[in-house]
């Protein structure tokens, strides 16, 4: 039988999907951006991975009012996942922040995982990292990762215990090269910081005032993610093809499935090894869905 990996309940997540992705146009003109495929699979099956590696079931989709009925519920429709997902509306894009206040009746009382809707994370031992930073949270919890050129990020600095001591936008000398992703784990507190920040000059309510508040209050941290760790953001063509090819490599040599949410759902056990066979039966004679029959058989399937 799959060793049952123990999940957090408790955390709710929330994937921000919004925007209306103009950097991939001409792909974007009648389709949502993370609804691309990704090598084998559409581009929210990656963001939607790394809640479940958590331990999270109950998750929010935010999106734009013209895909949310349209495509993602359907693309749903057909993935029975052992997981509440549910919806809600940004009629206009106003920063990543905007996704806690939107969602601030799905997270409740609860503490709150955001993941952006276009990122890859893919690593050793990820699953372990995750599950831990969420039991053990106490403020809010970011990772970062070692970029050539920070200055094009959110550059995070910590002492040698992982809590953050700054943390600066597009900075033009860099206090390291560590980038903070597109994950960000928080406590209940989130919500009301995210309701009482003040928009930017555009607008927009910005995620690195949101870590600021926490930063002053020394509880945040930042986890770097080291040597054999991707990082990808799908934001551009190239990105989106590159992101394309990395899958591509490794589950070719290596024989597996990258944000496989059929299988993490048996891992995690949202399902059994019964419900992932019928998931494999279900798309038909395609390699995916052998996998799917395969991985299930090996766990017991009857």
């Amino acid at each position: 039988m799959t060793e049952t990996i123990s999940g957090c309940p408790g955390m709710k997540g929330i994937i921000l999907a919004g925007g209306g992705g103009t950097r991939l146009r001409p792909l974007t003109g009648t389709l949502s951006k993370q609804l691309l495929p990704v090598y084998n699979k559409p581009m929210i099956y990656y963001p939607l991975s790394v809640l479940m590696l958590g331990g999270i079931n109950e998750i929010l989709i935010i999106s734009t009012p013209d895909h949310i009925l349209e495509q993602f519920s359907g693309c749903w429709r057909r993935v029975r996942l052992g997981l509440d997902i549910t919806y809600a509306e940004s009629p206009s894009p106003r920063g990543i922040a905007q996704a806690l206040t939107i969602g601030s009746d799905h997270i409740g009382n609860s503490p709150v995982a955001l993941i952006l809707g276009d990122n890859i994370f893919h690593g050793p031992g990820f699953s372990s990292v995750l599950q831990g930073s969420i039991r053990h949270l106490d403020g809010c919890v970011l990772f970062g990762y070692p970029v050539s050129d920070p200055g094009r990020y959110g550059v995070g600095e910590i002492d040698r215990d992982g809590l953050l001591l700054s943390l600066e936008e597009k900075p033009v000398r860099p206090r390291s090269n560590l980038a903070v992703t597109g994950l960000y784990l928080y406590d209940n507190d989130v919500v009301d910081i995210a309701k009482n920040i003040r928009p930017s000059a555009r607008g927009e309510l910005e995620i690195t005032d949101v870590n600021k508040v926490y930063l002053e209050q020394r509880r945040a941290r930042l986890i770097e993610l080291g040597h054999g760790f991707a990082w990808l953001d799908m934001g551009t063509h190239d990105s989106l093809l590159q992101a394309s090819q990395y899958v591509q490599l490794l589950e070719q040599r290596q024989g597996v499935r990258i944000a496989c949410v059929e299988e993490i759902a048996l891992r995690m056990g949202f399902i059994n090894a019964d419900e992932l066979y019928l998931l494999g039966c279900e798309l038909g004679n395609s390699g995916y869905g052998s996998y799917l029959m395969e991985v299930a058989s090996h766990a017991g399937a009857a």
